[in-house]
């Protein structure tokens, strides 16, 4: 009797169930009307229904009730009774029909005690955290366990479901404490452990998941391969490793395979899966696998489902595509990272899956797109993904023929070119994804016609052009993304029919004008950022209607006016930037009264001006406020002691001139970064380490005064320059000094500090940047500096330092700048310094008392490109390999003086390296261009001997100073081919012979200064030359423009007079000139002085006058 009412179950599930009954009498159904009485029943009942989408509108007075929507009416009598009965087919879950059938109930039976036995077995080997298993007793009916599904009929058990549950991924509406909440709850649950074989004993199992657990990189044990009655086998993200046993080849039933997301490493694709015939769904994707994918898998002609997606570029290959061919039902195929370079006819081989409806092939190193083929088998296709594939060619136009597509990602294939109009053509797109190609040209119009689209990414792209008008057709459209391109004009009036645009991006394009009222339509927004265009104008008060927004981008504008006050209505708004524009006037606390989510505000560099009150307290709480050129003073703004969950804070240049209060020092061990630069705060900053633990503070450029705080061991940059800091700094270095610090920037220059520098560096060895110049520190340097090993920066200069730099510095073997300039250091030039410190740009050893020669192992410093001896004792020659400065040389050399801050935590935080330099005679601080200057100051030595000509090979030195030597001999004759040369100064030297001809080549040259030579000759012409000031030249022996002396066709005039005389200071005196003022004063009072004094002589002169005029007026009248 149960087999039969089985066979009858089974024809109410092949035979449409209201057909059933003309199955047993034969009788049509068209053939009945329904009963008058049922029909008014019906209506009555439709009457007191709501029916929005008036799904019952077949319902008619006069209409055949046994054909209206919903009623089933009986194929004999029209009474709809026997509906009920098909109502209850329908309702009671059809495994339960064998209880309608056979009278028996679920709950008489028990599951087998074998079968219990070794699921008691298996639970014992599985560790189980949060004991999910804890209804797994010895006592309990199985049937009823967690994860065990038993047969209604027979008890046996057919399913296991012990799969964990992960949490979502990263949701960005949760902090990220939340996150790692459910990160870590997830861990927690996971099974471990091992597989127990006593899982043989469920000879009826078929359903069987254990993914998402964590079985300690263990091996796929192999007797799973005996468990012959599997259909359905999920090993994903559960943590095996190793081999797969080939006895899962015998699994013939199975039709369900998933092993993705385990870590096979370094193992092939078994081929065996290739026998196992009656799969329709195989996933190996992200398991590790490598070498080529077995061409056996085409004999899986069932398979609906095939991913093989691999980790990026892990080894996976294939030779040719052909076994493809014998897959004719697969719907699904994913093959993302795999490398398909050698498969030439992929796209004619994917073309033979007439039933294709995904296509997954990103980064397989596909080797073209063809331009040209026949796609008319692939005509099923709704998600095509070929991102990633460097294509380097036009969109081909068979692309723009799936009429049914829905999904097409082409981003980051090196497609180039511009948007054909038949794009139009897809008119079933909801996805379109054209990122990171080189597109250019407009977009075509009729992208308007594309009225499902609901994504669109055109990011890092050339799109040039006004944004089509016709975008205000896309209402579908959620997310929209064209930045980072060419875009330029307006944007459309009617952007603000896009009312289900959740995300839209501008990013860095070139986009003008003032923002649209009809902005304020977008109320699905969450994300804005218009950021780097040219938008102008006012922001529109309608943005205070955007109250789904949670992240606003504004910066890099030109927006101007004031800040509307209606941004205060945005009450889920958590980042908003609005820096870099030209907005003006007040902002107050209105403008806050309802952002209590915001937790970032950055709206630097605009001229705003925050009114509030002592006492004002905000209704957010930040972790991030950068309002770098505001007028908040000239109060310190205590609102600030209310955010207790600040981490970024920058309040440069906002013009606060007061004490910083208790309560905020307290505050800030709280900080990552902490910028209160360029103000005039004054007062002392409480000495306690807990305070100043900020990873970033930069307190420079303000009236701070008294001794250094002691810092926390966790501070990686500390600028406290440029204020008035005194005192000794050896509680600072030597503050627990035991404890090795992680800072690896301090500057301190531009303060009062004084004494030595303690000889306690040794656990600051994590410094890259030290900086105390311009200071009244004093003593030698301490050995324990050569423990910064690290250093890439030491400034020294402007103190009064002395002796000799210590031998240990050998051991800074990174140090790329050293500037002990302005001190009294003596001795030698340490000659470890071109052996050791090999990577250096910049050496400034001016004014000070080193003496000896210029060592030539300076000269393997080949990428010094700032080299300043000037104002010592140095003696001798220069050495002629300063040829090997190869970075004055030649441009080839990219050498980068700050390129420590990308090794430095927080190095993007990090000012730009600067040096005092003097060139062209005055002294400046360079900093920005720094990188560039190339230039050689030995000015103020005693250095003899000859210009070596191999200084005429640096043709990228800018500044060349030998001034005020002993040299002699001539200018090189090829000084001209040192093209880039700016500034000259051989000035009070005893150079000799001409200037050279070649001199008049330096077209860069605006600073030449050869005065007190020996120089003879006519000054060469050149529009450079004869421009600068005379001065250049005297005190030698020359002639020609922009002298006044004339040349003679033999020479050189002779110009006695033209003495050399000049003062250390550089003056000069002309004695020439001297004796003319003084024969003239002479002359005028020796003639004039007589006439006052005498004046019968007075009065002939007059009279003589009076007769030579009488003379002059009659020769002019003949």
């Amino acid at each position: 009797m149960e087999g039969s009412l089985g066979f009858l179950f089974l024809a109410f599930l092949i035979i449409p169930l209201p057909n059933f009954f003309i199955f047993c009498t034969g009788h049509s159904h068209s053939q009945l009307r329904c009963i008058d009485t049922e029909r008014h029943a019906l209506l009555t009942f439709k009457q007191d229904l709501i029916d929005p989408l008036n799904r019952l509108s077949s319902w008619t007075v006069d209409g055949d009730c046994c054909h209206w929507l919903g009623v089933v009416c009986h194929n004999l009598t029209a009474h709809g009774s026997l509906g009920f009965l098909f109502l209850a087919f329908l309702i009671i879950p059809l495994p339960n029909f064998f209880i309608f059938c056979t009278g028996h109930s679920h709950s008489q039976l028990r599951c087998i005690d074998t079968e219990r036995h070794a699921l008691l077995t298996f639970k014992q080997d599985l560790i189980d955290p949060l004991n999910r298993l804890s209804s797994w007793t010895v006592d309990g009916d199985c049937c009823h366990w967690l994860g065990v599904v038993c047969h209604n009929l027979t008890a046996h058990v057919h399913q296991l479901h012990l799969r964990s549950f992960p949490p979502p991924i990263w949701d960005d509406l949760m902090d990220e404490e939340q996150n790692w909440a459910q990160e870590e709850a997830y861990s927690r649950s996971m099974f471990g452990g091992k597989l127990n074989p006593s899982l043989l004993d469920l000879k009826h199992l078929n359903y069987f998941d254990l993914s998402f657990n964590n079985f300690s990189a263990s091996p796929i044990p192999s007797f799973l391969g005996s468990m012959k009655s599997l259909t359905s086998l999920n090993l994903s993200n559960a943590g095996f490793v190793g081999v797969i046993p080939h006895q899962l080849g015998n699994l013939s039933n199975l039709n369900y395979l998933d092993l993705s997301y385990n870590d096979f490493s370094s193992t092939p694709i078994p081929s065996f899966l290739g026998i196992m015939s009656n799969l329709t769904h195989l996933d190996l994707s992200n398991a590790g696998f490598v070498g080529l994918i077995p061409h056996q898998l085409g004999n899986l002609s069932n398979l609906h489902f095939l991913n093989l997606e691999s980790f990026s570029y892990s080894g996976l290959y294939v030779n040719n595509l052909e076994w493809l061919s014998g897959l004719p039902l697969l719907q699904h195929l994913d093959m993302s990272f795999v490398n398909l370079s050698k498969a030439s006819d992929w796209l004619q081989l994917t073309n033979t899956l007439p039933s294709l409806l995904e296509l997954r092939l990103s980064d397989c190193q596909l080797p073209f797109i063809p331009l040209v083929v026949d796609v008319h088998n692939m005509t099923s296709l709704r998600h095509l993904d070929l991102f990633g594939n460097n294509f380097n060619s036009s969109i081909s136009n068979w692309l723009y023929s799936f009429s049914r597509l829905e999904f097409l990602n082409l981003g980051n294939s090196n497609l180039q070119g511009t948007i054909s109009s038949s794009i139009g053509n897809l008119s079933s797109l909801t996805n379109l994804d054209f990122s990171n190609n080189q597109f250019n040209g407009t977009l075509p119009q009729n992208f308007g016609q594309l009225k499902n689209l609901v994504e669109l990414s055109f990011l890092y792209n050339s799109i040039s052009g006004p944004i089509p008008v016709s975008f205000g057709n896309l209402s579908s459209l959620t997310y929209l993304d064209f930045s980072n391109n060419q875009f330029n004009g307006t944007l459309p009036q009617n952007f603000g029919q896009l009312k289900n645009l959740v995300r839209l991006d501008f990013w860095n394009n070139s986009i003008s004008g003032s923002l649209p009222v009809s902005f304020g339509n977008l109320q699905s927004l969450t994300y804005l950022d218009l950021s780097s265009n040219q938008f102008n104008g006012t922001l529109p008060q309608s943005f205070g209607n955007l109250q789904s927004l949670t992240y606003l981008d504004l910066s890099s504008n030109q927006f101007n006016g004031t800040l509307p006050q209606s941004f205060g209505r945005l009450s889920k708004l958590d980042t908003l930037y609005i820096d870099s524009n030209k907005l003006k006037g007040v902002v107050s606390k209105v403008h806050f009264d309802n952002l209590t989510s915001l937790r970032t505000l950055t709206a630097s560099g605009n001229q705003l001006t925050l009114k509030a009150s002592q006492n004002w307290i905000p209704p957010f709480q930040l972790e991030s406020l950068s309002l770098q050129s505001w007028n908040l003073g000239p109060k310190f703004p205590q609102w600030l002691c209310s955010q207790r969950r600040m981490v970024i804070l920058d309040l440069s240049y906002t013009q606060i001139s007061d004490m910083a209060p208790p309560s905020f020092w307290n505050l800030s061990s709280q900080f990552q970064y902490l910028n209160l630069s360029h103000n005039l705060i004054h007062g002392e900053i409480p000495n306690s380490p807990v305070m100043l633990s900020t990873l970033v503070i930069d307190l420079s450029s303000n009236h701070f005064k008294g001794p250094l705080p002691y810092i926390s061991s966790n501070v990686y940059m500390l600028d406290l320059s440029n204020n008035s800091f005194s005192r000794s700094i050896s509680h600072f270095f030597c503050f627990r000094v035991n404890e090795t610090k992680n800072i690896e920037h301090l500057n301190l220059q531009k303060n009062l500090l004084s004494g030595i520098i303690p000889d306690c560096l040794m656990n600051w060895n994590n410094l890259k940047v030290l900086n105390l110049g311009n200071n009244n520190f004093s003593g030698s340097i301490p050995a324990s500096m050569g423990s910064l090993t690290y250093l890439h920066s030491l400034h020294l200069y402007d103190n009064k330092f002395f002796g000799k730099l210590p031998s240990s510095l050998k051991n800074c073997e990174e140090l790329v700048i050293i500037d002990v300039a302005e001190n009294r250091f003596a001795g030698n030039i340490p000659s470890w310094i071109g052996h050791r410190c090999t990577s250096l740009m910049v050496l400034s050893l001016r004014s000070n008392n080193f003496h000896g020669h210029i060592p030539k192992e300076l000269c393997a410093l080949t990428s010094l490109q700032i080299l300043d001896l000037s104002h010592n004792k140095l003696s001798g020659s220069i050495p002629r390999c300063i040829k090997n400065f190869r970075a004055m040389a030649t441009t080839n050399i990219s050498n980068d003086l700050n390129s420590y801050r990308h090794t430095i935590t927080y190095g993007d935080y990090l000012p730009l390296e600067s040096a005092l330099l003097v060139i062209k005679g005055s002294i400046r601080e360079y900093n920005t261009i720094l990188q560039l200057v190339k230039c050689i100051d030995f000015s103020k030595n005693n250095l003899s001997g000859e210009i070596p000509k191999e200084v005429t090979s640096l043709q990228e030195l800018q500044s060349l100073n030998l001034s005020c030597n002993l040299l002699i001999g001539s200018i090189p004759e090829n000084i001209g081919t040192m093209g880039s040369l700016e500034s000259i100064d051989f000035s009070l030297n005893q150079l000799s012979g001409q200037i050279p001809s070649s001199m008049s080549n330096l077209t860069f040259l605006n600073h030449l200064n050869l005065s007190n030579n020996n120089l003879t000759g006519k000054i060469p012409l050149s529009t450079q030359l004869q421009s600068l000031n005379p001065s250049s030249f005297v005190g030698n022996k020359l002639c020609g423009p922009p002298l006044t002396v004339n040349c003679t066709t033999n020479g050189v005039k002779p110009n006695n007079e033209n003495i050399r005389s000049k003062a250390i200071g550089g003056l000069e005196v002309d004695w020439f000139y001297v004796s003319m003022a003084l024969s003239f004063v002479v002359g005028f009072w020796s003639v004039c002085g007589t006439l006052l004094l005498n004046k019968q002589w007075r009065i002939m002169y007059f009279q003589f006058l009076d007769h030579m005029g009488y003379k002059l007026t009659g020769v002019v009248s003949l």
